[in-house]
């Protein structure tokens, strides 16, 4: 009298199967999670983090804040775009700034970069953008994407 049983073959085969099932759905579930996670301004880099915040209005003086948050011992140097906002047309460029700051120890600063709005006719609307890369000794990150801060409403 024989008793059935399975083939190491065929277990094989079935707990790869299985493998595979599992994988293909852990990868199905865990794709829309990932695309589903939020977006954000600031990036960190190398123990900095640069956050380029929504412009403040001072007359017709504009204050384009960038906050900068690094380890010490780390050399921050970042490159600033300053847009006026033409609801969907060409937006006009106000001008550009590079900033570079060595932290001795770790700290958190805000840098002020003023520029000029002119007055068109109504609300203007102005943003920045922002790319920065950081050393630590003798080695550079690579430059980061440009990050947009928030658009400021003007009230003229």
């Amino acid at each position: 009298m024989s008793i059935p049983t399975t083939t190491p073959s065929k277990a094989r085969r079935r707990s790869g199967k299985f493998a595979l099932v599992s994988a293909v759905t852990l990868g199905l579930i865990g794709g829309p999670v990932a695309l589903a996670a939020p977006a954000e301004a600031s990036r960190s880099v190398y123990g900095c983090t640069v956050d380029p915040l929504k412009p403040t209005e001072r007359s017709h003086w504009v204050d384009f804040r960038i906050e900068v948050d690094c380890r010490d011992h780390r050399t921050v140097q970042i490159r600033q775009l300053r847009y006026e906002d033409n609801r969907g047309r060409n937006d006009d460029f106000l001008g550009r700034s590079t900033f570079s700051k060595y932290f001795y120890r770790h700290d958190d600063v805000t840098i002020h970069s003023y520029d000029w709005v002119p007055n068109h006719r109504g609300d203007e609307k102005v943003y920045q953008l922002v790319s920065f890369r950081v050393r630590v000794g003798n080695h550079w990150s690579d430059w980061t994407r440009w990050d947009m801060s928030d658009v400021a409403t003007l009230r003229r």
